[in-house]
């Protein structure tokens, strides 16, 4: 039997990773911390605040800063579109190898904790697994088999393949490592203008998949993530209300509840509350 928690409690380690709720930051590296500010940015705080809060799921955006010289060297985390016909770095940006490096270092720090990585992917996947091979995390990747059982959390430990990496491109035979999202897991919709629009219906990816990631976050009339709203949408009562919801109509708990400006509300501690329970309550 294991001794040591694993993601802060006991009875997580024998959960397979499917069983288990993971606190998730949209867009975690899109803060005022990093200097990517209001309307960019997503949350105040980085991703030291955000780990020691408790967060182990992290959706990403990488891009390249300049769309005209595609650099390994010019990947970098920001929060935009590229079909405008310029980079949206020019609002921010971050370096994707050393985000990812501080993410390795906490993981070093960490053994027993199972963490998620989701990346909306803008460069070559090439570039991408260059940049985890160089930040230290490619040795960490589990490797899921569509369709197979998820392993226990203690298993993944042992087998210090402890990290689960998605983007949303679709599947690739050469780069197995990086799970299609949509072939291995489902999201519900996201960012309802209030928490009275907000459900529990299968958007994208397949619903048959029993890893699915709970989006909870609100926009404002013209799409920006909405800071006013958030104490609402991430209130713990608020959130573990919907989880059970989800987990009552598709047989399961939520196996990420994600949020924008995670510092409102307690994501974290609502997503133990869903980790105590053995089954969906009214």
């Amino acid at each position: 039997m294991p001794t040591e928690p694993c993601n802060g409690m006991l009875i997580l380690c024998l959960r397979t990773y499917d069983n288990v709720t993971f606190p998730e930051t949209h867009n975690a590296f899109a803060t005022e911390d990093d200097g990517i500010y209001y309307p960019a940015s997503n949350h105040r705080t980085g991703f030291d605040a955000q780990w020691s809060a408790g967060m182990r799921a992290f959706m990403i955006d990488t891009h390249y800063d300049n769309l005209n010289d595609k650099t390994l060297s010019g990947v970098k985390l920001c929060h935009g579109s590229d079909d405008r016909g310029f980079s949206p770095c020019v609002y921010g940006n971050v370096s994707a190898v050393d985000w990812l490096s501080e993410l390795d270092e906490e993981m070093e720090d960490n053994p027993q904790d199972v963490v998620t990585v989701l990346v909306e992917n803008y460069v070559s996947a090439e570039h991408l697994e260059q940049v985890f091979i160089d930040s230290g995390l490619m040795d960490r990747v589990f490797l899921h088999e569509i369709n197979q059982p998820w392993p226990t959390l203690q298993e993944m430990i042992d087998n210090e393949t402890n990290l689960v990496v998605f983007w949303e491109q679709g599947d690739d035979e050469r780069h197995p490592w990086v799970h299609d999202f949509l072939s291995h897991s489902w999201t519900t919709n996201y960012g309802e203008r209030s928490t009275s629009e907000m459900n529990c219906d299968v958007h994208r990816g397949d619903g048959n998949q029993v890893v699915y990631h709970m989006n909870n976050w609100l926009s404002n009339q013209i799409g920006l993530a909405d800071p006013t709203q958030a104490e609402e949408a991430n209130d713990v009562d608020f959130l573990v209300e919907r989880a059970n919801e989800c987990w009552e109509e598709h047989g399961k708990r939520p196996t990420f509840i994600a949020v924008d400006w995670w510092e409102e509300g307690d994501v974290v501690r609502a997503a133990e509350l869903i980790n105590l329970q053995d089954e969906a309550e009214d």
